[in-house]
């Protein structure tokens, strides 16, 4: 690993660090708002009831945990840089009663596992992270076996996805932190059209589909999205930080007065679009 790349990794592992309580607070929203990105990796990992599943960049849990469930002769483990993500993981198992499933912390460049080990390798929305995303997928490629699917989620387009745009581009208009391009490593670094589904014909997977998923962000107040938006989104932490007392009211004050355009049925809803890619390892 480059030493650009281990510092890029050495923070995002203390930022999640730290972020974990607030994804703990916010843990079932989260879950039921990315349940159907979660679902559509599993569906592309043709789970068998034995599979060996590896969940990359696992966070929390998900979609590993509703995996295990599908494979109650099988095994499940959750891989993430933050151990106290995992820590919220490891309890949410307990609680699920689920006995097939082992946290592990690691990086996903330098996965701690042999060759062909696992019949199944999910991602959702890790990639996006990932100082090279190459050389990830190379070593998910690595402990997969042949025939093992690889399936993963990342953002789309900025534009199809306001739930993160509308208070990035308000953080943007008031402060030097620029709304994050598709470069790496930020929301949007795998939002090009076909740019995944490219990835992994390279990385020699077969079978590559590529399509998308979307739905509502849904939240029943601008104070609500604000909480939940400034307690889970590293990005929008670190750009309210560079404002002062002043700006940060000025921001969220324009931003709860665009949230009006998205009020329907009584609730902020704002399109969350996703872009669902899988191969099969040959």
């Amino acid at each position: 690993m480059s030493a650009s790349a281990e510092r890029i990794t050495d923070q995002q592992r203390s930022t999640w660090d730290e972020f974990s309580t607030g994804w703990r607070k916010w843990d079932a929203e989260v879950l039921g708002w990315h349940a159907p990105f979660g679902d559509a990796v599993i569906q592309e990992a043709r789970l068998r009831p034995d599979s060996a599943v590896l969940d990359v960049a696992s966070g929390t849990g998900e979609p590993g945990l509703t995996a295990a469930a599908l494979v109650p002769r099988g095994s499940v483990v959750l891989l993430d840089l933050s151990e106290g993500m995992l820590r919220v993981a490891s309890e949410k198992a307990a609680a699920r009663g689920l006995k097939n499933v082992r946290t592990v912390v690691g990086d996903a460049a330098d996965l701690p596992f042999d060759d062909s080990t696992f019949d199944a390798v999910l991602c959702r929305f890790g990639f996006m992270f990932f100082p090279n995303v190459s050389s990830a997928l190379a070593e998910m490629v690595r402990v997969a076996k042949p025939g093992a699917r690889i399936s993963a989620a990342v953002w789309s387009r900025a534009a199809e996805n306001p739930w993160a745009t509308l208070i990035l581009g308000t953080i943007a208009r008031h402060t030097e932190i620029p709304v994050p391009p598709p470069g790496p490593p930020g929301l949007f670094h795998c939002a090009a059209p076909g740019y995944m589904g490219r990835v992994f014909r390279e990385a020699g997977l077969v079978d590559v589909s590529e399509r998308k998923v979307s739905t509502d962000l849904v939240k029943a107040s601008p104070e609500l999205y604000w909480q939940f938006m400034t307690e889970i989104a590293t990005t929008v932490a670190v750009g309210l930080a560079q404002a002062d007392r002043y700006t940060r009211e000025l921001i969220r004050s324009d931003v709860f007065q665009l949230l009006g355009r998205y009020e329907h049925g009584g609730a902020i809803r704002l399109r969350s679009t996703a872009t669902i890619v899988a191969g099969t390892r040959v």
